[in-house]
């Protein structure tokens, strides 16, 4: 079986060449304690048995400096893709769209909450983030999320706006599951599946989230495969910013979704992820 991690970051040790410049001005504690640069994502994978990964844009150390990501991609173009942060609310965030996409990412990530800013931040549907999402509608280029329930509303008010886009929430937007099915209280997260560019991260915050209170694992996935199907779900590890080691962290998600059947087991440990980034990856060399 295919598998790919959605979700994984790199940290240099060349701090000279690539300074620290965290989003809110507070580097996240997991960057600081456990690093993992290239290399050291590399041979993680190698020993995870894992195929390709996704790489995330620290942005809780080098906010919008995507340069060590993009120089990472760029020297394993074969087995990563990688998403860079962007400050949407910038005069110049398509021409930096432009940019990076030229440096070989995939897709660009908007950063409105995390553990260095733990509320949701308020400027996700201004307008004057529209000429960014205007643009990846316009280009096929996904938007990754990192937000929390609270940001449905102007997520939505933008969706109606540009449906055409294809967004992908970290961590399931971070729902609150403790009343367990039917998960009222993550309503929200589920009537989001109306739009169909919508996809969902399955990781090990959402999989913790669902074992707490009411809720169990299998009455999450249960909801997520009623409202999504398995065509717009993902694993993803959060390696290094979660704890322990990559080949630890699949493990404890192919426990957790032992019961899905094996062709929605297929699509949420590779074949979505593949879909969604190397498919429009394909899709452009055709067309160039």
């Amino acid at each position: 079986m295919l598998v790919i991690d959605s979700h994984t970051h790199v940290i240099s040790t060349d701090a000279a060449r690539y300074p620290a410049d965290p989003i809110g001005g507070r580097r996240s504690t997991w960057s600081q304690e456990h690093p993992v640069d290239l290399e050291g994502l590399l041979a993680a994978l190698d020993s995870a048995g894992i195929d390709r990964a996704v790489v995330v844009q620290a942005s809780t150390v080098y906010g919008h400096d995507n340069r060590y990501l993009a120089d990472s991609v760029a020297a394993h173009p074969d087995r990563l893709v990688g998403v860079h942060s962007l400050d949407a609310m910038a005069p110049d965030a398509v021409e930096r769209i432009a940019h990076w996409h030229s440096r070989g990412l995939s897709g660009f990530r908007l950063f409105t909450t995390g553990t260095t800013m733990p509320g949701q931040a308020d400027w996700l549907g201004h307008p004057d983030t529209f000429p960014a999402w205007e643009y990846a509608e316009a280009h096929d280029i996904p938007i990754c999320l990192q937000m929390t329930t609270d940001g449905i509303p102007a997520l939505r008010g933008a969706l109606e706006r540009f449906p055409r886009t294809r967004v992908l929430l970290d961590h399931c937007a971070r729902p609150d599951l403790s009343d367990g099915a039917p998960y009222r209280k993550a309503a929200a997260l589920f009537t989001l599946a109306h739009f169909p560019g919508v996809h969902l991260k399955l990781t090990h915050r959402a999989l913790g989230a669902a074992a707490k209170g009411a809720s169990t694992v299998p009455d999450f996935l249960a909801a997520l495969l009623s409202a999504y199907g398995s065509a717009r779900l993902m694993w993803g590890s959060n390696f290094p910013a979660a704890d322990g080691k990559l080949a630890d962290l699949l493990a404890e998600a192919r426990s957790a979704l032992s019961g899905l059947p094996a062709a929605d087991a297929a699509a949420v440990f590779g074949g979505t992820a593949d879909t969604f980034y190397w498919g429009a990856r394909r899709a452009e060399a055709d067309r160039a």
